[in-house]
């Protein structure tokens, strides 16, 4: 069942618990996620990044809207951080139902100039926003060249004049977290405290990214206090290369029918997971 992400996101909103973003880049990552979610019966967002998407190419937006209204599931396809309007455009085009424009490196003013445009395009065709306020730190291992070293933490202020003047659908927030999985002696630690005065402040369903190597604990109390949407991108796509790694060394498997399955099985595990710990497991029932 292929929806945006305003309708996906208020049920989550509305019931307290947190819906995972999985980015995706090709047939074999879009299976697992699929496969899993239809397994826990849990509502999902599949969100393919403007680098992503030029690798994968238009028609793997075509393949995952055809997957995704055969799904009995809840499926939502998003822009991970789309910098510019021509990627927004190209997106709407596409088929996603969902696109994020991070402005957020610009001065406020600015941000909320451009996020307050997209949508008045994007809403125009039924398609969800997602803007981001304050800066998300970088560990130089993601995709995102606009991530800063450092983090800009939201505040509160600021989010409720900037929800209030966009219109956007949900707001990602820095409360802590860097993009990628994090090196060894680097320890993130969420400031749940200023997501509950956030969340307090604004209404709209809040979204956490750079969520990869927090600890359980951490993802699970923040699902619970006003995030509805957690992006995870580097927690499935290790264990699915690191597997892949072990199957190809044997020199005489080359058919993706024998390299892949057990990669998806792997994955799939930490995502079956990632349902159970934000409490999206069962709540298709809800849509």
């Amino acid at each position: 069942m292929l929806m945006n992400m305003k309708s996906l996101l208020e049920v989550a909103n509305a019931n307290n618990f947190a819906i995972p973003a999985f980015n995706t880049t090709h047939n074999m990552i879009m299976r697992g996620v699929l496969e899993a979610s239809e397994e826990m019966q849990a509502p999902v967002i599949i969100e393919v990044h403007p680098d992503e998407l030029e690798f994968a190419r238009p028609s793997f937006i075509t393949a995952l809207v055809e997957e995704a209204h055969k799904a009995s599931v809840p499926v939502c396809i998003h822009l991970d951080h789309g910098s510019t309007m021509d990627q927004i455009v190209k997106a709407i085009q596409c088929g996603y139902t969902s696109v994020m424009i991070d402005a957020s490196s610009r001065p406020l003013e600015e941000n909320i100039s451009i996020c307050k445009e997209v949508c008045r395009i994007a809403h125009a065709v039924d398609v969800s926003v997602e803007g981001e306020l304050g800066t998300i730190g970088t560990t130089a291992q993601d995709m995102d060249s606009t991530s800063s070293t450092e983090i800009h933490y939201t505040r509160p202020e600021e989010a409720v004049r900037f929800v209030k003047e966009t219109g956007v659908d949900s707001l990602a927030v820095a409360i802590g977290t860097c993009h990628g999985i994090y090196p060894a002696g680097m320890t993130p630690t969420l400031q749940l405290d200023l997501l509950k005065e956030i969340k307090a402040a604004v209404k709209i369903p809040l979204v956490l990214h750079g969520g990869s190597s927090n600890k359980d604990e951490e993802i699970a109390a923040a699902s619970r206090s006003g995030i509805n949407k957690i992006n995870i991108s580097s927690d499935i796509k290790d264990p699915f290369y690191q597997t892949c790694r072990k199957v190809l060394e044997d020199p005489y498997i080359r058919e993706p029918g024998e390299i892949y399955p057990p990669c998806i099985d792997v994955m799939k595990k930490v995502i079956r997971h990632k349902f159970d710990l934000l409490g999206t497991t069962g709540k298709a029932a809800l849509y």
